[in-house]
């Protein structure tokens, strides 16, 4: 049997649990992890786990391995979210963070995200050198969890409760505890399910228990997967407020009090305008290449430098640590704001959004109302095309060459293609291309003024791409 080539993806190694997902695989990249830590003098790694099958032997796999190396593990006996292991390596000075997860994956998958000292994914160059060390087996010896522990290289940490107390300093709860904001929150049976819990006891939770089969339903918090949230908000008109998670809550999905989808181009700009207009702070904003321009135009009216990155977090987080960045964000729900970890956080921009309607005393209706009077309004959706290989780079040829002049017989003003290809038909109407980085997927984008006209995009778009191919 040959062996299993191990690559990292745009957010960390992901395989399904059996396959090439195994204990012996999972100790090869550990193994590789542990020698570039020593090799870069590094010593102390946090590990965490959420809810998916394995999550606690695949951790203490790890751990194991780590230890066998020198390195001392801090690690959680709990399912944790992946801000709380990158929060837990800055609040414990770890050189290192090692999550296993694999997101909003389906359930069959598990991964290794690895995260660095600022707290957030590790970048690119070290991830490569990383890979580069993943040796073709791994068969030392290695002691049990309780004598590493027994011999100090193995401490035990509360990572959640840590995450609370650091939540509690950070936000006026009271404020929104009394603000009249009800909640109804959508685990998807992943790591924020506790945390939320505790924070808002009163809250209406959906999908709030261990479950690591997600009854099915791979655990990425956008609309269609989250109908169930939506419904339980129009049946009950007290709910003001949604707010779902991903398996490892660091990515957000956001609903309105009449149960209407809020995607992550509108929570960007709410985000921009809360911590520049109401919280008083400036910075870089930072944006991946498939948001929405119109936070191009509202940082423009504050006066405020935008970069556009790759697709990717770990593109921003880069940024973050060497820029002064008061908002990040992707489409896929992963955002950042200053005064936090540089890591994509769920459960934080939740937290974020319901401090802004607690101090404003306004529906997030209401908000975006407001930064629509400023940028105009839009709306936005994505398809995810599960076409064969060969004719998924057919078509990525195609826009490559040029070939995509006009879609549903308007034609391509202007294209980029930072990554992927953005053909833009107006100033605010535009369809976008791109192959995931982690699934067999190609994934189409559209903005333009309303849900209509941004269907009749992507179906037009649908038949230029694939015309001829």
């Amino acid at each position: 049997m040959g062996v299993t080539s191990i690559k990292f993806g745009t957010d960390g190694w992901r395989a399904i649990i059996a396959d090439d997902y195994t204990v012996d695989n999972v100790k090869r990249v550990a193994a590789a992890t542990a020698k570039w830590m020593l090799s870069k003098g590094m010593s102390k790694v946090v590990i965490g786990y959420d809810c998916r099958f394995g999550g606690a032997m695949f951790s203490q796999a790890t751990a194991q391995v780590m230890c066998h190396h020198g390195i001392k593990v801090l690690y959680d006996k709990s399912f944790v979210s992946t801000p709380m292991v990158s929060l837990g390596v800055v609040k414990h000075t770890a050189d290192m963070g090692v999550v296993i997860t694999a997101s909003h994956n389906p359930a069959t998958y598990n991964g290794f995200k690895l995260k660095s000292a600022y707290g957030g994914p590790t970048i690119p160059s070290d991830i490569e050198a990383v890979e580069s060390m993943i040796p073709n087996t791994y068969a030392e010896a290695l002691d049990s969890i309780d004598n590493y522990a027994a011999a100090g290289l193995l401490e035990y940490v509360g990572l959640e409760d840590m995450y609370i107390k650091h939540v509690e300093d950070s936000f006026d709860l009271d404020l929104i505890r009394k603000s009249g904001i009800v909640l109804a929150y959508d685990a998807m049976y992943g790591a924020g399910q506790n945390a939320v819990r505790r924070l808002f006891p009163d809250a209406h939770l959906l999908h709030c228990d261990y479950n690591p089969s997600f009854m099915g339903q791979a655990p990425e918090p956008i609309h269609r997967n989250l109908t169930e949230l939506s419904e339980l908000i129009k049946s009950n008109p007290a709910i003001n407020l949604g707010l779902a998670n991903d398996g490892d809550a660091d990515r957000i999905g956001l609903y309105n009090g009449k149960g209407e989808f809020v995607d992550s181009h509108h929570i960007l700009l709410l985000l921009l305008t809360y911590m520049h207009e109401h919280k008083q702070l400036d910075g870089k904003v930072i944006i991946t290449f498939s948001v929405t321009n119109k936070m191009k135009q509202l940082a423009k009216l504050y006066n405020l430098d935008v970069d556009v990155t790759k697709i990717g977090f770990k593109y921003i987080a880069e940024i973050m640590c060497n820029e002064d960045v008061m908002v990040g964000g992707e489409e896929s729900g992963g955002l950042a704001v200053k005064g936090h970890i540089k890591e994509r956080d769920g459960v934080w921009i939740g937290l974020v959004i319901m401090e802004f309607m607690a101090k404003t005393g306004k529906s997030l209706e209401e908000l975006i109302q407001d930064i629509y009077d400023k940028v105009g309004s839009f709306k936005f959706d994505r398809d995810d095309l599960h076409i064969e290989d060969s004719k998924k780079w057919a078509i990525i040829d195609k826009c490559k060459n040029g070939e995509i002049k006009s879609i549903g017989g308007k034609d391509v003003i202007s294209t980029e293609d930072i990554d992927g290809y953005k053909f833009f038909l107006s100033d605010d109407e535009w369809l976008m291309v791109r192959p995931s980085g982690t699934e067999p997927v190609l994934r189409v984008y559209a903005q333009a003024s309303d849900d209509a006209a941004v269907r009749a995009l992507l179906d037009a778009g649908h038949v230029a791409l694939q015309e001829g191919v």
